[in-house]
Protein backbone atom coordinates (compact mmCIF):
# COMPACT_ATOMS: atom_id res chain seq x y z
CA UNK A 1 0.00 0.00 0.00
CA UNK A 2 0.99 3.35 -0.60
CA UNK A 3 2.57 5.50 2.67
CA UNK A 4 -0.33 7.63 3.42
CA UNK A 5 1.50 9.67 6.21
CA UNK A 6 5.15 10.07 4.63
CA UNK A 7 6.26 12.51 6.81
CA UNK A 8 6.44 13.23 10.81
CA UNK A 9 2.81 12.93 11.34
CA UNK A 10 3.19 8.72 11.85
CA UNK A 11 2.74 8.81 15.64
CA UNK A 12 0.80 11.59 17.44
CA UNK A 13 -0.04 10.75 20.99
CA UNK A 14 1.68 11.78 23.66
CA UNK A 15 4.30 9.95 24.08
CA UNK A 16 6.94 10.93 21.11
CA UNK A 17 8.10 8.56 18.33
CA UNK A 18 6.84 4.95 19.63
CA UNK A 19 8.78 2.94 17.44
CA UNK A 20 5.96 -0.06 16.28
CA UNK A 21 6.46 -2.82 18.57
CA UNK A 22 4.99 -6.47 18.39
CA UNK A 23 5.17 -9.24 21.16
CA UNK A 24 7.02 -12.71 20.66
CA UNK A 25 4.48 -15.07 21.46
CA UNK A 26 1.90 -13.88 19.13
CA UNK A 27 5.24 -13.66 16.44
CA UNK A 28 6.33 -16.82 17.16
CA UNK A 29 2.95 -18.57 17.15
CA UNK A 30 -0.61 -18.07 15.09
CA UNK A 31 -3.04 -16.14 16.42
CA UNK A 32 -4.96 -14.41 14.31
CA UNK A 33 -6.65 -15.17 10.66
CA UNK A 34 -5.46 -14.47 7.44
CA UNK A 35 -8.94 -14.68 5.58
CA UNK A 36 -10.25 -11.47 4.62
CA UNK A 37 -13.81 -12.58 5.32
CA UNK A 38 -15.39 -13.42 8.69
CA UNK A 39 -13.40 -16.63 9.90
CA UNK A 40 -15.63 -18.95 12.20
CA UNK A 41 -13.54 -21.59 12.54
CA UNK A 42 -11.67 -22.95 15.88
CA UNK A 43 -7.99 -23.10 15.30
CA UNK A 44 -5.44 -25.45 17.48
CA UNK A 45 -1.87 -25.18 16.70
CA UNK A 46 0.39 -27.60 18.93
CA UNK A 47 4.28 -26.91 18.59
CA UNK A 48 7.30 -27.79 20.68
CA UNK A 49 5.48 -27.84 24.36
CA UNK A 50 3.40 -24.77 22.87
CA UNK A 51 -0.39 -25.46 22.63
CA UNK A 52 -2.80 -22.88 21.56
CA UNK A 53 -6.98 -22.87 20.93
CA UNK A 54 -8.47 -19.51 19.31
CA UNK A 55 -11.87 -19.12 19.78
CA UNK A 56 -14.15 -17.35 17.25
CA UNK A 57 -17.03 -14.78 18.66
CA UNK A 58 -20.02 -14.76 16.37
CA UNK A 59 -18.22 -12.07 14.67
CA UNK A 60 -14.70 -14.21 13.70
CA UNK A 61 -11.66 -14.53 14.40
CA UNK A 62 -9.49 -11.49 15.24
CA UNK A 63 -7.25 -10.59 12.00
CA UNK A 64 -3.86 -9.63 11.05
CA UNK A 65 -4.79 -6.61 10.43
CA UNK A 66 -6.93 -6.21 13.90
CA UNK A 67 -3.28 -6.83 15.60
CA UNK A 68 -2.59 -3.56 14.62
CA UNK A 69 -3.97 -1.76 17.09
CA UNK A 70 -2.92 -4.39 19.53
CA UNK A 71 0.67 -3.69 18.06
CA UNK A 72 -0.24 0.55 18.49
CA UNK A 73 -0.70 0.17 22.23
CA UNK A 74 2.13 -2.21 22.48
CA UNK A 75 4.09 0.58 21.00
CA UNK A 76 2.64 3.21 23.27
CA UNK A 77 2.99 1.65 26.35
CA UNK A 78 7.14 0.35 25.44
CA UNK A 79 7.91 4.03 24.80
CA UNK A 80 5.75 4.89 28.34
CA UNK A 81 7.96 2.22 30.00
CA UNK A 82 11.07 3.39 28.33
CA UNK A 83 10.53 6.69 29.60
CA UNK A 84 10.25 5.63 33.07
CA UNK A 85 6.58 5.84 33.27
CA UNK A 86 4.15 4.42 35.06
CA UNK A 87 2.16 2.28 32.94
CA UNK A 88 -1.10 0.15 33.42
CA UNK A 89 -3.27 -2.35 31.26
CA UNK A 90 -5.90 0.16 30.07
CA UNK A 91 -5.02 2.79 27.37
CA UNK A 92 -6.86 5.77 26.07
CA UNK A 93 -6.50 6.70 22.75
CA UNK A 94 -7.09 8.96 20.02
CA UNK A 95 -9.01 7.26 16.77
CA UNK A 96 -7.51 9.07 14.43
CA UNK A 97 -3.89 8.93 15.69
CA UNK A 98 -4.30 5.23 15.73
CA UNK A 99 -5.41 5.08 12.09
CA UNK A 100 -2.62 7.40 10.97
CA UNK A 101 0.04 5.41 13.13
CA UNK A 102 -1.74 2.39 11.10
CA UNK A 103 -1.34 3.87 7.77
CA UNK A 104 -5.13 3.32 7.21
CA UNK A 105 -7.64 5.60 5.59
CA UNK A 106 -9.66 8.09 8.29
CA UNK A 107 -12.66 7.75 6.36
CA UNK A 108 -16.03 7.24 7.87
CA UNK A 109 -15.69 3.59 6.89
CA UNK A 110 -12.43 3.31 8.33
CA UNK A 111 -13.57 4.25 11.71
CA UNK A 112 -16.55 1.66 11.02
CA UNK A 113 -14.15 -1.00 10.55
CA UNK A 114 -11.84 0.20 13.52
CA UNK A 115 -15.55 -0.39 15.81
CA UNK A 116 -15.45 -4.09 14.27
CA UNK A 117 -11.83 -4.65 14.79
CA UNK A 118 -12.20 -4.15 18.42
CA UNK A 119 -15.41 -6.49 18.70
CA UNK A 120 -13.40 -9.37 17.27
CA UNK A 121 -10.27 -8.65 19.08
CA UNK A 122 -12.51 -8.92 22.46
CA UNK A 123 -14.51 -11.66 21.62
CA UNK A 124 -11.64 -14.41 20.02
CA UNK A 125 -10.94 -16.45 23.09
CA UNK A 126 -7.65 -17.90 23.50
CA UNK A 127 -6.33 -21.39 25.74
CA UNK A 128 -2.98 -21.62 25.66
CA UNK A 129 0.20 -22.26 27.94
CA UNK A 130 2.52 -19.90 26.08
CA UNK A 131 4.90 -18.41 28.69
CA UNK A 132 5.33 -14.43 28.89
CA UNK A 133 7.42 -12.67 31.27
CA UNK A 134 8.97 -15.98 32.26
CA UNK A 135 5.57 -17.53 33.62
CA UNK A 136 3.80 -20.32 31.90
CA UNK A 137 0.12 -20.84 32.63
CA UNK A 138 -2.72 -22.68 31.09
CA UNK A 139 -5.46 -19.66 30.77
CA UNK A 140 -8.29 -18.46 28.62
CA UNK A 141 -8.82 -14.90 27.59
CA UNK A 142 -9.28 -12.25 25.19
CA UNK A 143 -6.65 -10.61 23.14
CA UNK A 144 -8.18 -7.43 25.07
CA UNK A 145 -10.45 -7.46 28.25
CA UNK A 146 -12.75 -4.30 26.81
CA UNK A 147 -13.03 -1.26 24.83
CA UNK A 148 -15.21 1.92 24.87
CA UNK A 149 -15.68 4.34 22.45
CA UNK A 150 -16.31 8.39 23.12
CA UNK A 151 -18.10 10.17 20.05
CA UNK A 152 -18.62 13.94 19.75
CA UNK A 153 -22.06 13.07 19.86
CA UNK A 154 -24.73 10.36 18.57
CA UNK A 155 -23.74 9.01 15.23
CA UNK A 156 -20.42 11.04 15.37
CA UNK A 157 -17.24 10.22 14.54
CA UNK A 158 -15.03 8.51 17.00
CA UNK A 159 -12.70 11.08 19.50
CA UNK A 160 -10.99 8.42 21.70
CA UNK A 161 -11.27 4.81 22.27
CA UNK A 162 -10.23 3.59 25.90
CA UNK A 163 -8.73 -0.46 25.59
CA UNK A 164 -7.80 -2.45 28.54
CA UNK A 165 -5.33 -5.59 26.85
CA UNK A 166 -5.32 -8.60 28.40
CA UNK A 167 -3.43 -9.71 31.45
CA UNK A 168 -1.21 -11.75 29.57
CA UNK A 169 -0.50 -9.62 27.23
CA UNK A 170 0.51 -6.46 29.36
CA UNK A 171 2.74 -9.36 31.34
CA UNK A 172 4.80 -9.21 27.72
CA UNK A 173 5.00 -5.55 28.14
CA UNK A 174 6.31 -5.11 31.39
CA UNK A 175 8.76 -8.17 30.34
CA UNK A 176 10.04 -6.22 27.51
CA UNK A 177 9.20 -9.65 25.54
CA UNK A 178 8.76 -7.57 22.11
CA UNK A 179 10.46 -6.85 19.02
CA UNK A 180 10.76 -3.59 16.58
CA UNK A 181 8.67 -4.02 13.59
CA UNK A 182 9.56 -1.91 10.12
CA UNK A 183 7.27 1.09 9.98
CA UNK A 184 6.63 -0.60 6.38
CA UNK A 185 4.71 -3.21 7.59
CA UNK A 186 1.39 -1.48 8.06
CA UNK A 187 1.99 -1.09 4.27
CA UNK A 188 2.01 -5.01 3.45
CA UNK A 189 -1.45 -5.26 1.87
CA UNK A 190 -1.76 -8.83 2.02
CA UNK A 191 -2.36 -10.69 5.59
CA UNK A 192 -0.01 -13.44 4.47
CA UNK A 193 2.70 -11.05 3.56
CA UNK A 194 2.26 -9.54 6.90
CA UNK A 195 2.23 -12.79 8.76
CA UNK A 196 5.64 -14.23 7.08
CA UNK A 197 7.65 -10.73 8.05
CA UNK A 198 6.93 -11.33 11.66
CA UNK A 199 7.61 -15.00 11.49
CA UNK A 200 11.08 -13.83 9.76
CA UNK A 201 11.82 -10.92 11.98
CA UNK A 202 10.99 -13.56 14.89
CA UNK A 203 13.91 -16.22 13.44
CA UNK A 204 16.23 -14.29 11.58
CA UNK A 205 16.17 -11.48 14.00
CA UNK A 206 19.54 -9.98 13.28
CA UNK A 207 21.21 -13.01 11.77
CA UNK A 208 22.71 -12.99 8.53
CA UNK A 209 20.11 -15.43 7.41
CA UNK A 210 17.12 -18.32 8.39
CA UNK A 211 16.65 -21.44 6.44
CA UNK A 212 13.02 -22.88 7.25
CA UNK A 213 11.29 -25.63 5.31
CA UNK A 214 8.06 -24.71 3.32
CA UNK A 215 5.91 -27.28 5.74
CA UNK A 216 7.21 -25.89 8.90
CA UNK A 217 6.47 -22.35 7.61
CA UNK A 218 2.87 -23.20 6.56
CA UNK A 219 2.69 -24.71 10.28
CA UNK A 220 3.84 -21.47 11.77
CA UNK A 221 1.57 -18.94 9.65
CA UNK A 222 -1.46 -20.70 10.41
CA UNK A 223 -2.76 -20.03 6.84
CA UNK A 224 -5.52 -22.28 6.28
CA UNK A 225 -4.65 -22.70 2.03
CA UNK A 226 -3.43 -25.99 0.94
CA UNK A 227 0.27 -26.59 0.65
CA UNK A 228 0.92 -26.36 -3.14
CA UNK A 229 -1.30 -22.83 -3.22
CA UNK A 230 0.71 -21.71 0.04
CA UNK A 231 4.11 -22.02 -2.11
CA UNK A 232 2.05 -19.93 -4.36
CA UNK A 233 1.84 -17.64 -2.77
CA UNK A 234 5.28 -17.63 -1.08
CA UNK A 235 6.74 -18.01 -4.89
CA UNK A 236 4.32 -14.57 -5.98
CA UNK A 237 6.17 -12.95 -2.19
CA UNK A 238 9.63 -14.05 -3.74
CA UNK A 239 9.06 -12.55 -7.20
CA UNK A 240 7.86 -9.14 -5.75
CA UNK A 241 10.32 -8.63 -3.42
CA UNK A 242 9.15 -6.07 -1.22
CA UNK A 243 9.06 -7.57 2.37
CA UNK A 244 10.46 -5.09 4.92
CA UNK A 245 14.06 -6.02 5.86
CA UNK A 246 14.55 -9.37 4.88
CA UNK A 247 14.83 -10.90 1.14
CA UNK A 248 13.07 -14.31 0.22
CA UNK A 249 14.92 -16.72 -1.71
CA UNK A 250 13.52 -20.51 -2.21
CA UNK A 251 16.23 -23.06 -1.97
CA UNK A 252 16.65 -27.03 -2.79
CA UNK A 253 15.41 -29.25 -0.53
CA UNK A 254 11.75 -27.55 -0.36
CA UNK A 255 13.23 -24.60 1.79
CA UNK A 256 13.14 -20.88 2.39
CA UNK A 257 15.95 -19.15 2.89
CA UNK A 258 15.34 -15.06 4.45
CA UNK A 259 18.73 -13.20 4.29
CA UNK A 260 18.46 -9.50 6.29
CA UNK A 261 18.72 -6.51 3.58
CA UNK A 262 21.98 -4.36 4.46
CA UNK A 263 23.25 -7.05 6.79
CA UNK A 264 26.90 -6.53 5.62
CA UNK A 265 26.44 -2.73 6.56
CA UNK A 266 25.06 -3.41 9.92
CA UNK A 267 28.41 -5.53 10.54
CA UNK A 268 30.91 -3.86 8.53
CA UNK A 269 33.89 -2.45 9.92
CA UNK A 270 33.11 1.34 8.58
CA UNK A 271 29.66 1.43 11.41
CA UNK A 272 30.76 -0.24 14.39
CA UNK A 273 28.23 -0.58 17.59
CA UNK A 274 27.63 2.70 19.47
CA UNK A 275 28.69 2.33 22.97
CA UNK A 276 26.14 3.34 25.72
CA UNK A 277 27.58 6.65 26.02
CA UNK A 278 26.42 7.78 22.38
CA UNK A 279 22.98 6.23 22.98
CA UNK A 280 22.51 8.13 26.12
CA UNK A 281 23.06 11.56 24.62
CA UNK A 282 21.03 10.47 21.58
CA UNK A 283 17.97 9.99 24.70
CA UNK A 284 19.31 13.32 25.87
CA UNK A 285 18.90 15.01 22.22
CA UNK A 286 15.22 13.13 21.70
CA UNK A 287 14.25 12.39 24.86
CA UNK A 288 11.14 9.73 25.28
CA UNK A 289 12.65 7.91 21.93
CA UNK A 290 13.69 4.48 21.51
CA UNK A 291 17.50 5.15 20.68
CA UNK A 292 18.16 1.50 19.18
CA UNK A 293 15.06 1.95 16.62
CA UNK A 294 16.52 5.07 16.11
CA UNK A 295 20.04 4.06 15.83
CA UNK A 296 18.16 1.16 13.29
CA UNK A 297 17.21 4.07 11.26
CA UNK A 298 19.78 5.93 10.63
CA UNK A 299 21.88 3.20 9.70
CA UNK A 300 19.47 2.44 6.29
CA UNK A 301 19.21 6.08 6.06
CA UNK A 302 23.23 5.97 5.38
CA UNK A 303 22.90 2.30 3.27
CA UNK A 304 20.67 4.18 1.10
CA UNK A 305 22.87 7.31 0.47
CA UNK A 306 24.92 5.11 -0.79
CA UNK A 307 27.24 4.44 2.36
CA UNK A 308 29.71 7.50 1.96
CA UNK A 309 32.81 7.61 4.54
CA UNK A 310 32.48 9.64 7.37
CA UNK A 311 34.82 10.76 9.38
CA UNK A 312 32.83 10.39 12.67
CA UNK A 313 29.92 7.83 12.51
CA UNK A 314 28.98 8.78 16.28
CA UNK A 315 28.37 12.48 15.31
CA UNK A 316 27.03 12.15 12.72
CA UNK A 317 24.51 9.67 14.22
CA UNK A 318 24.06 12.39 17.06
CA UNK A 319 23.44 15.14 14.11
CA UNK A 320 20.93 13.04 12.51
CA UNK A 321 19.04 12.57 15.55
CA UNK A 322 18.85 16.21 16.29
CA UNK A 323 17.51 16.57 12.65
CA UNK A 324 15.15 13.80 12.92
CA UNK A 325 14.03 15.24 16.89
CA UNK A 326 13.09 18.55 14.92
CA UNK A 327 10.98 16.93 12.47
CA UNK A 328 8.99 15.41 14.93
CA UNK A 329 7.69 18.40 17.02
Amino acid sequence: MPDRYPQGDFFLCDILDAIPKDDLATMEHPVFSLSTRPDTRILSYIHNGAEITVTPSVRGLATIHDKDILIFCISQLMAAVNMGRAVTRTLTLRAHDLLVATNRETSGDAYRRLREAFERLAGTRITTNIETGELETTTGFGLIESWEITRKSKGGRMISVSVTLSEWLFRAVLSKSVLTLSRDYFRLRKPLERRIYEIARKHCGKQDSWLVSVDLLLKKSGSASPRRVFRKMLRDMIAADHLPDYHMEEVPGDKLRFSLRNSVIEAGPQLPPFDDDIRQAAREIFPGADVYGLEAEWRAYWAASGRPRLRSAEKAFLGWVKVRMRSDL
